[in-house]
């Protein structure tokens, strides 16, 4: 067996379940789950007609690169949101979701033969796979809290000189998970100077870039901040999705864009890999990127529920709008293991402990005392689980 397999912490989710092996939920009350970011709006049905539409393309094999059509409506889409000018030939690669894509892209830019460890840096809390992927690629990963303290930005001073040597690879998450956090363009700024002195990729993660609340100020991306500091993409890579943009996360749908000389060798590692996108998968994928209708009506309905319940979580939670994305990280009044099996047990609603998300490091672990809320039921039901969470929390 591959040895790095027992550096694998279990998933959070599986955690959760230890957590709560032996609770009974309150009968009284149907469950309620705000734990998982899976989004629950109702997939847009011309997404599902392009899908059954495309079923006759399941007598060809896909290639690994996708069809033109996929990549050019990709490009325009990165036009029209971000005002980018992308090579839809060798700067966009469609990928599985970008869940995979995170994955893969370790173990195609982590070279292990240069003498020393490789390290993986990530925020914390972070999303669990940057942290497999780099333990699978032979690299180590090494975390920079975000803090509320701090406005959740990087400690970049937590590693040493030596470390920072050492780093090949930087995973960013803006909008952040859990945190809401989006980067600045003096933000990219810091960071960009950093990779420059240092030599590392960065895996820009914007899953949620399409989860905000200002229409006039949608979250900046990493290639755009690149492009408006007169940057080339030079070790810079985006990684998107269609699930929570267009509610499609079984579809497993994204791209990866960016530096096309690091793209041509991730292209070479999927071919072997065998993960090209099913041809129905991508004649849908034409259409949920050429819209944006589907989308305004879907961040519509994430303001409603942020408006609505974001101010009774704070009455008796520590939390606040963040930036964007579909997550309020809420600061418990006990440990948030406990918060969350007693929320349960008491009044059958599910929400993430925020330990679960992070690993301890310079002596704290970051996401402890905190948990994550996915506000991705319906309206009621986020209205109703909210109620329950402000009575648990009052007779605490």
């Amino acid at each position: 067996m591959n040895p790095h397999l027992a550096q694998l912490q279990p998933y959070p989710f599986e955690k959760l379940r230890a957590l709560f092996a032996g609770v009974t939920p309150n009968p009284q009350y149907k469950e309620i789950k705000l734990s998982i970011g899976e989004p629950q709006h109702a997939t847009p049905a011309f997404i599902m007609d392009a899908l059954a539409g495309g079923l006759k393309g399941l007598a060809n094999y896909p290639t690994t690169l996708g069809m033109p059509a996929l990549r050019q409506a990709i490009a325009a889409w990165c036009g029209r949101r971000y005002g980018l000018e992308l090579d839809p030939e060798s700067e966009i690669v469609p990928v599985n979701g970008s869940r995979e894509a995170l994955f893969a892209f370790a173990q195609t830019v982590i070279d292990p033969c240069r003498g020393y460890v490789p390290l993986v840096v990530s925020p914390n809390p972070f999303y669990q796979i940057y942290e497999g992927a780099a333990y699978l690629a032979g690299a180590e990963p090494r975390f920079l809290n975000t803090l509320p303290d701090d406005g959740f930005a990087f400690d970049y001073g937590a590693l040493s000189e030596a470390e920072w040597a050492r780093v090949q690879l930087f995973y960013v998450c803006s909008p952040g998970n859990p945190t809401g956090k989006v980067l600045s363009l003096e933000d990219w700024k810091t960071l960009f100077a950093l990779s420059d002195r240092c030599g590392f990729i960065i895996a820009s993660d914007e899953c949620y870039s399409e989860i905000y609340f200002d229409e006039a100020n949608p979250p900046i991306g990493a290639l755009q901040a690149a492009g408006r500091l007169g940057r080339s993409n030079e070790r810079l890579v985006m990684f998107s999705s269609l699930s929570k943009r267009s509610n499609v996360p079984g579809m497993r749908s994204g791209f990866v864009a960016g530096d096309a000389a690091i793209l041509n060798k991730f292209l070479l590692y999927r071919t072997y890999h065998g993960c090209a996108m099913a041809p129905p998968v991508q004649t849908a994928s034409v259409a949920a990127w050429n819209d944006e209708a589907h989308v305004l009506d879907n961040r519509n309905q994430y303001r409603e529920k942020f408006a609505a319940c974001t101010p009774l979580v704070a009455e008796v939670l520590g939390t606040g709008m963040p930036d964007a994305s579909f997550y309020l990280w809420a600061k418990t009044p006990v440990a948030d293991t406990g918060f969350a099996r007693g929320l349960l047990e008491h009044y059958n609603v599910v929400v993430l402990p925020g330990s679960f998300l992070a690993r301890e490091a310079q002596g704290v672990n970051p996401g402890a005392g905190f948990v994550r809320i996915a506000l991705v039921a319906p309206l009621a039901e986020c209205r109703e689980a909210v109620d329950r969470i402000r009575r648990f929390a009052q007779q605490l």
